[in-house]
């Protein structure tokens, strides 16, 4: 057991799109999300990879309180903990390890790890997690790579990240075992750098028509 407050399932089924937000300046935390929420979109992975990262989560979470926040790029417990403390709801991994798959069966938030091969499918399901992340999607040979994957391990559920655009998401949402997928395609750099939150609402628009099911 553990004492999640929502279940992965709760997660991948929010919404057939998650988008992948690096937020680079602090300013942009909150126009950003809105401009994501404006389009229908009321999941957001904000990564750690950028120092404001933390404070962007704590931030929108606070003023998007009926948002679905979380955290991506988490590497370590300490990460984990940090992006509990600022709000974040759910925290996704681009891997695993021993350490973290323990750590976060104590937390509150559910921890959707990565993988990428059969045999990591089996260690996340024997730690008991069967909502992961296959990462990086496409650099792994793609949607035919996660159906032939997933094939004998049908009780895992999948978030592909890496790659997925207009041109391929449709084709990994077919695939029976995928819930949902993660993207940036709908957070163009430039229209960012420029605030052009109307051209990201456009692309949310874009991509929930297309990745509904």
């Amino acid at each position: 057991m553990n004492n999640w407050n929502i279940s992965p399932q709760a997660v991948f089924s929010a919404s057939p799109v998650v988008p992948v937000m690096v937020i680079d300046n602090l300013e942009d935390a909150l126009p950003m999300a809105k401009a994501l929420q404006d389009g229908g979109i009321t999941v957001f992975e904000i990564t750690l990879r950028t120092p404001v990262a933390l404070e962007a989560i704590a931030r929108i979470a606070t003023a998007m309180p009926d948002a679905m926040v979380g955290a991506g790029t988490v590497l370590t417990c300490a990460q984990y903990d940090a992006a509990v403390a600022a709000g974040a709801k759910f925290v996704i991994s681009p891997g695993m390890t021993p350490a973290l798959l323990a750590h976060a069966k104590l937390g509150t938030a559910p921890l959707i790890p990565g993988v990428s091969t059969p045999s990591e499918v089996m260690q996340a399901l024997d730690a008991g997690y069967d909502h992961l992340k296959f990462f990086p999607a496409e650099a792994n040979g793609g949607a035919k790579a996660l159906a032939a994957i997933a094939a004998p391990l049908p009780q895992a559920r999948f978030c592909p990240t890496g790659g997925i655009s207009p041109g391929n998401a449709a084709d990994y949402l077919a695939v029976t075992c995928v819930a949902t997928v993660g993207g940036s395609w709908m957070l163009p750099k430039d229209a960012i750098k420029h605030g052009q939150w109307d051209e990201v609402t456009r692309l949310s628009q874009e991509a929930m028509a297309l990745t509904t099911k």
